[in-house]
């Protein structure tokens, strides 16, 4: 074996007993992680300029690892915590159509903000006027540091601004996240696997008490901003209605031994075809959209076609069904009824979004409750209202199923307790 090649063995080796040493350094200090944080194998990678991870293995550069071990331990410490955490907050599988830099810069400032409001001494680090000032930017408008929010955040920044703030939170490399808009097979287990990590830090956390560290308080947002116990498809479901329809049921009607019928005894059928069938599809619905300054924009439009494809997947529409569409901030802008799947065309080619105000989820309610009363709906399946959750809520409850569905991570004490509510995945 060569000098070279036996330092690089030595420098490989030693890097790798300095990543357990550090993770049992950050196990002992956040004992709630310690699934997660054990849960990734060490790679060494010399073509990296700092560590990164795939979700299955944390990648290291043996030189660099070494150097910060001797000069500076804290860092090395946040590097690993950080690499863990965008596992946990699932953020290489989320991006979708985002543009890929971008959403990286996101996802970097979530995870360093965790680690900034956790305020470990272990990790601990004074913090820089940018970040300072990005952080402040957010708590003037309450909005939760999840990465699809702090994504919305730097797109309406300057392009040197962006430059200035990735800089900042720069801390691994993310060239192994998924590249495909669609994940693989193997990529949506490995994203299972860590969202039951992240239960399990849920869980561990909670059984330690109360915790008012406003860190931990962070990291359980997060967490619940990576979950997706159903998909919005399933969800949607649960507002559908069984009735009867007016149509041949394939399950029931043997179609072989009608015609066999009808060539044989010359046009008379062996059985008549079952004129109805039980079905499941909507049959009056009404969505709002809250159209205050912080839902405004693309995320209502991408929810809105997202809910119409859904409703119009195999036939979903009753054929006297009926949709109010209504934009509400703190009062109701528009009401749009659509009763077919041509109007949900045309309603796109021309759509707007109305208001721009406070919000106030109540004149919605009484807007509707005037419709029932007024009979305008023939069976309300229910209301979805689209929101970042910050208004005032009705405290009545109303006759009909009611959800609220979130843009971001949300605060659940304030919602109502007859209110269904769900976290929106960041592919809707």
């Amino acid at each position: 074996m060569s000098y070279e090649d036996s330092q690089g063995f030595w420098e490989e080796q030693t890097a790798e007993k300095v990543l357990y040493l550090t993770r049992d350094d950050l196990i002992t200090e956040l004992p709630f992680l310690s699934g997660a944080l054990s849960e990734p194998a060490f790679r060494s990678d010399r073509r990296l300029a700092t560590s990164a991870t795939d979700g299955e293995f944390v990648f290291f550069q043996p030189e660099q690892q070494l150097r910060l071990f001797e000069d500076n331990p804290k860092y090395l410490i946040r590097l690993y915590l950080h690499s863990i955490l965008h596992c946990l907050f699932s953020h290489l599988w989320l991006r979708g159509d985002r543009d890929e830099a971008l959403w990286g810069v996101a996802c970097d400032i979530a995870v360093e903000h965790t680690i900034d409001r956790l305020e470990n001494r272990s990790f601990h680090r004074a913090l820089s006027l940018i970040r300072q000032q990005v952080y402040r930017d957010f708590e003037e408008t309450g909005r939760s540091m999840a990465a699809a929010g702090i994504y919305r955040y730097l797109l309406a920044l300057d392009p040197d601004r962006v430059r200035a703030i990735q800089r900042e939170f720069f801390a691994d490399d993310h060239v192994f996240w998924p590249k495909e808009k669609k994940l693989s097979e193997q990529a949506m287990l490995l994203r299972k696997k860590w969202q039951d990590k992240g239960r399990q830090a849920e869980r561990k956390r909670k059984q330690q008490g109360d915790d008012p560290d406003e860190g931990a308080q962070s990291m359980s947002m997060q967490l619940r901003a990576a979950k997706s116990g159903r998909s919005y498809r399933q969800f949607l479901q649960e507002f559908m209605v069984t009735r009867e329809e007016l149509t041949i049921d394939p399950d029931e009607f043997d179609l072989g031994l009608y015609s066999y019928g009808l060539r044989v005894y010359k046009n008379m059928p062996l059985i008549e075809p079952l004129e109805s069938k039980e079905d499941q599809r909507v049959r009056d619905f009404v969505i709002a959209v809250d159209t205050s300054y912080s839902t405004s924009g693309e995320p209502v439009k991408k929810f809105l076609r997202e809910t119409f494809q859904l409703l119009t997947e195999q036939n979903s529409f009753f054929r006297s069904a009926k949709v109010h569409l209504i934009q509400a901030d703190e009062k109701v802008q528009s009401d749009v009824v659509i009763s077919s799947e041509d109007q949900i065309e045309k309603l796109f080619d021309s759509f707007e979004l109305k208001g721009g105000g406070n919000t106030d989820f109540r004149p919605v309610f009484q807007h509707v409750n005037k419709l029932l009363e007024d009979g305008e709906f023939t069976q309300l399946c229910g209301l979805l209202y689209f929101t970042d959750g910050r208004g005032i809520y009705p405290k009545k409850q109303p006759n009909y199923k009611t959800a609220f569905l979130y843009v971001e991570p949300y605060e659940t004490d304030v919602v109502p307790p007859w209110a269904i509510h769900y976290l929106l995945p960041d592919t809707v």
